[in-house]
């Protein structure tokens, strides 16, 4: 990708459907790349802070990674954390991890924290998190077989191992929350930032 200096240009850095979906329907006008860093090395750094810490953290880190090779753009780093009590998930590797992870989700309420962060020139000018409270259901065994099998290997794209916007919304009895934040970009608040930032008519 060829930096436009003559306006500010938006970059997404994250290749998520979801997000991207958000952004355009929001009338955005941006380019995405995947931002190249460790979160796995990060989260370890990072053991003794909260998930929403966490949550932060990789977003201002995903926004940095990228400034640093567009150094006048505004890059858009987001991520998403999901504990339950003191206990952190992370995406599912296999569909028996997602089968295991939706058995400890399954009749308690957990948090998703999705942080949003701006940076320009390797600086973060923004950062946020905003938190949804999702409560499953107690679902049988045999719903679980149903869903791990119609939901296929989506369940492996997702912290908590379902979409909304699909099957996933059956796992649910109560949820507490911005449906922005559940998808994994606090759009409000990033949308205010950005106005702020002159790069939206305010």
């Amino acid at each position: 990708m060829t930096e436009d200096k003559s306006q500010t240009a938006i970059i997404l850095a994250s290749t998520s459907f979801s997000r991207q979906s958000l952004l355009r329907g929001a009338g955005i006008t941006f380019s995405a790349e995947a931002a190249d860093i460790d979160e796995r090395g990060l989260e370890a750094e990072l053991i003794d802070a909260d998930p929403a810490m966490v949550a932060r953290r990789l977003s201002e880190a995903k926004a940095l990674a990228v400034s640093s090779r567009y150094p006048y753009a505004l890059v858009i780093g987001a991520d998403q954390t999901l504990g339950l009590g003191t206990r952190s998930f992370h995406k599912p590797a296999t569909p028996d991890d997602a089968r295991t992870q939706l058995m400890a989700l399954r009749g308690a309420t957990h948090r998703l924290n999705s942080g949003v962060a701006i940076a320009q020139g390797s600086r973060i000018l923004f950062s946020h998190v905003s938190a949804a409270d999702m409560t499953m259901r107690s679902f049988s065994d045999a719903f679980l077989d149903r869903y791990l099998t119609i939901a296929g290997s989506k369940v492996l794209t997702s912290v908590g191992c379902y979409q909304l916007e699909g099957p996933g919304i059956q796992l649910f009895e109560r949820i507490d929350g911005d449906y922005f934040t559940i998808l994994g970009l606090p759009l409000l608040p990033l949308l205010a930032a950005l106005r702020d930032l002159g790069a939206l008519d305010a």
